[in-house]
């Protein structure tokens, strides 16, 4: 009796462990499907994932969420994760800049913080005090937001216009792009003003700093990320009954009706009636049939980003991370607790050693470069912007390079987005590059997650689940 149960439910093959994967995957197993989730590399994640460098744990980028990211904290509370995460209480970002010689080098600490107050205001006593920026350049600031507040997000034309020809049309010069545009942008869009899309830009920025006044709160992994979108995940999953194979690439995708064939490298067929690829853009491109999406999806570009590792002898940094100005140097975060440091060899040898991990965006002319040519372009700066780096040992340095790490978000490329549901039945996509209106980031990736999720159940006929976006876990 069971098998025959068993038998009567839909199936579904998820190709991909990453957040997308992850979601897809436990959504459907919670609304009865029977779900095999196949994953080629060996653990579960994505680019959003841990490895071992000798006894150290390394998280292979530095990922942050915000408060607004209501679709990954629902996430992280449907793996009983959030308490394995901080969030900060209120916005508080440290922006350190460096001017003048190597040899006396002008170092400016500023913040961006917000207050209890209503937007705009949250954030108005923050700009007046900015020391980056002269005080003309805070009102053209000031402009620039308001003038962002006023964009309609649904407006088509957005994404057809750079956000850095649309910042020179409403006021913003070099100095406040570099200051604060710039500075959250290329993190968060992992392009620079003049390269990203206005539609995706002003989605960032009306949504994390101009929706709510704690929208913008930033929450960090308090442990390596592995723990949580592996380890948790995996639990999680095969709590809810996903078959999950790791190490198990997909060969070939084999679209028919009533089921589709999935084949793996190993030569086992899978067959399902709903298929949900919720890899990478190139890995879906692969397996898609022609004319599956309206575009070609070899033709939506990939960025890079960099990161750069530093093991130092002693404490260098006294905070839990800071941004940089007048640096090649982008943003700096500090990894020795939950990394392990201090049950390495290096870290018993070296009881004060601190670990320091350089997040770099939109570096397309350096995702390549030599090991030994990053080493001397960034401990120096370093040095330059802290005091106690110049006289400390260097204990351990590499580089971790993810080469498509998003999405190129230039102008037009929301028209290059595929939606979850293809033109073939029962073929689903999921990924950050899919058409979720947010940039290539965590929420992005568990947004499509539950946007394939929503599409098979509707095509099963099953009830889906009302989005009440308060980042809780759709029951």
């Amino acid at each position: 009796m069971t098998g025959r149960a068993d038998a009567a439910r839909p199936a579904a093959v998820v190709v991909g462990g990453g957040l997308a994967g992850i979601t897809t995957a436990l959504r459907l197993a919670e609304a009865g499907h029977r779900v095999t989730l196949a994953e080629g590399r060996p653990r579960l994640g994505g680019l959003a994932f841990s490895f071992q460098r000798g006894d150290l744990t390394v998280d292979n980028g530095q990922h942050v969420f915000l408060r607004c990211c209501t679709a990954y904290r629902g996430l992280l509370e449907r793996l009983g994760a959030t308490r394995m995460t901080h969030l900060q209480d209120r916005l508080d970002v440290p922006v350190l800049s460096v001017t003048g010689p190597d040899e006396a080098p002008v170092r400016t600490l500023g913040r961006l913080r917000r207050a209890g107050l209503p937007v705009p205001l949250h954030l108005v006593g923050s700009l007046a005090r900015y020391p980056h920026l002269s005080p003309a350049d805070r009102a053209r600031v000031v402009r620039g937001a308001l003038a962002l507040k006023g964009l309609d997000l649904a407006d088509p034309a957005l994404d057809g216009l750079s956000f850095g020809e649309w910042l020179r049309r409403n006021g913003q010069n070099d100095a406040t792009t570099a200051a604060l545009w710039d500075l959250v942008g290329v993190a968060t869009l992992n392009a620079r003003a003049d390269q990203v899309s206005l539609a995706l830009a002003a989605m960032v920025f009306k949504t994390g700093l101009l929706s709510d006044p704690g929208a913008s709160d930033i929450g960090i992994a308090a442990v390596p990320l592995g723990v949580i979108h592996h380890d948790r995940a995996l639990a999680e999953l095969e709590r809810a009954g996903v078959r999950v194979l790791l190490r198990a690439r997909v060969a070939e995708l084999k679209p028919a009706a009533p089921q589709h064939a999935v084949r793996l490298e190993s030569g086992e067929l899978l067959t399902a009636d709903t298929v949900v690829l919720a890899g990478a853009q190139d890995t879906a491109a692969a397996l898609l049939p022609p004319g599956a999406v309206p575009h070609r999806l070899e033709d939506f570009g990939t960025t890079p980003i960099l990161n750069v590792h530093v093991v130092y002898d002693r404490k260098v940094l006294r905070r839990p991370f800071f941004a940089a100005l007048g640096s090649p140097v982008q943003w700096v975060f500090d990894r020795t607790t939950h990394s392990g440091l201090a049950g390495t060899p290096i870290g018993r040898a070296h009881p004060g050693a601190q670990y320091l991990a350089l997040s770099q965006s939109a570096v397309q002319d350096e995702i390549d470069l030599p090991v030994a040519e990053l080493r001397d372009r960034y401990l120096p700066e370093l040095a330059r912007l802290l005091p106690a780096a110049a006289g400390a040992e260097v204990l351990d340095f590499f580089v971790t390079r993810e080469r498509t790490a998003t999405f190129d978000g230039a102008p037009g490329s929301a028209a290059l987005r595929p939606a979850a549901a293809t033109g073939v039945p029962g073929l689903l996509l999921a990924g950050a590059w899919t058409a979720t209106g947010w940039p290539a980031t965590m929420e992005g990736a568990v947004r499509s997650g539950h946007a394939a999720a929503d599409a098979a159940l509707a095509a099963a006929g099953a009830r889906v689940p009302v989005d009440r976006g308060d980042g809780r876990w759709p029951r």
